[in-house]
């Protein structure tokens, strides 16, 4: 089957590393996640294929996202890094194709990598396109360049201590799907006295509380986990009803620290 949409949480793999990788994809495909994000640049798409041929789940019901490095923007590059991506997956197709991120100091330009991955998608290479780490003027160009080709998700970082509302309003505005990486702020969400609070009231964790307040929002978080019992709590989380003023307190946590932010990221909104 073709998804239409993503599914409400996936799995997140940056960071996780052979087995450890294998293990955590299979044991959450077990546990009832249907979604699993990787990337070229995390070096484990093998892994991650491994996880879910194993898993016993048929690939039809498996929306897996990948994500394109920026070497790989090149026109002549794109298509082949994404086929050798789909190779170490063991698969013919990806559910989504990120561009990780935009092109530093637009070294390709964006029409140039854009046409190239709507190519890789009339292709069948991927089922649905999309961007990550672009900014809303980086959005706004992108829809120009696609025009009727839909950007299903912009996959950025958003945790209680980002926020990050000036992208996530712009790109719901605009009917697109936010996918929110580090829902846990690498696990700093289960120091804040705030969320601990909370936490209590609901018999839960703080990180369970984070990924709730991040769902409330419309965001699909991908929060990565290796052990069992995480990754089933992280996926009980959509079940939390928070109160409106659990929600409010929560937004006041935003400080706007961004973690992922390498030499080459855009200029922020």
């Amino acid at each position: 089957m073709a998804f239409d949409a993503l599914p409400p949480i996936g799995i997140g793999t940056f960071r996780l590393q052979g087995d450890i990788a294998r293990d955590a994809v299979k044991t959450a495909l077990s546990l009832g996640y249907r979604h699993i994000d990787t990337a070229q640049m995390y070096e484990n798409e093998a892994e991650v294929g491994d996880g879910i041929t194993s898993s016993g789940i048929p690939r039809r019901e498996v929306f897996i996202t990948t994500k394109i490095w920026f070497d790989n923007l090149h026109r002549a590059k794109l298509r082949n890094s994404l086929k050798r991506s789909l190779q170490r997956l063991k698969t013919d197709h990806v559910d989504l194709a990120l561009v990780h991120w935009p092109s530093p100091n637009n070294e390709v330009p964006m029409e140039e990598y854009l046409q190239a991955l709507q190519d890789a998608q009339h292709e069948g290479l991927a089922d649905h396109i999309g961007v990550s780490n672009f900014t809303t003027a980086q959005l706004d160009q992108a829809r120009e360049i696609l025009g009727e080709t839909p950007i299903l998700t912009n996959q950025i970082e958003v945790h209680p201590f980002l926020a990050n509302r000036k992208v996530v309003d712009h790109v719901q505005t605009l009917g697109i799907t936010v996918t929110g990486y580090m829902p846990l702020a690498v696990g700093r969400v289960m120091e804040a006295e705030c969320l601990q609070g909370i936490a209590r009231q609901h018999g839960v964790t703080p990180a369970e509380i984070a990924i709730a307040w991040v769902a409330s929002r419309g965001i699909v978080p991908i929060p990565s986990s290796t052990r069992p019992e995480h990754l089933k709590a992280n996926l009980d989380a959509l079940q939390i009803e928070l109160t409106a003023e659990e929600l409010a307190s929560i937004d006041q946590l935003d400080r706007g620290e961004r973690i992922a932010n390498p030499e080459f990221a855009p200029a922020w909104d």
